[in-house]
């Protein structure tokens, strides 16, 4: 019990500073409830069209392109860091599947792109 009294007293003492701070700003925050205040927000600008208005494709084309070139760069740190230590190690055998792995991932991934940019998806007018 000793090892785990301190992570108790701290999860105690942040949970409370934590319902303090936000009781505390619900009784002293300005409370002014303007038209303004209560329109929905869309990035700074006012709405000009209901929740339901249809959005063009390549909004969401290019939000799939940025989450594959982000998981590419999740794949390729690591994917250096253990071909850097493999090379250091003097490891050859593996390292060179796994080199060629990696270049057909890269392969797969500038076709994709190729394509999309062929489609015109990074028009924007």
């Amino acid at each position: 019990m000793n090892t785990a009294l301190p992570i108790f007293l701290f999860a105690a003492i942040a949970t409370g500073m934590s319902l303090a701070i936000l009781i505390t700003a619900q009784l002293v925050g300005p409370k002014k409830r303007t038209a303004v205040k209560l329109m929905p927000y869309e990035s700074g600008m006012d709405p000009i069209h209901s929740a339901r208005h249809r959005f063009n494709i390549s909004f969401y084309l290019i939000a799939i392109e940025f989450l594959v070139f982000d998981v590419e760069l999740l794949v390729l740190y690591p994917w250096a860091v253990a071909a850097h230590d493999a090379q250091g190690a003097g490891g050859f055998g593996e390292g060179h599947a796994v080199f060629w792995a990696v270049m057909g991932f890269i392969a797969v991934l500038t076709v994709g792109f190729a394509y999309t940019w062929r489609k015109g998806l990074f028009k924007w007018a």
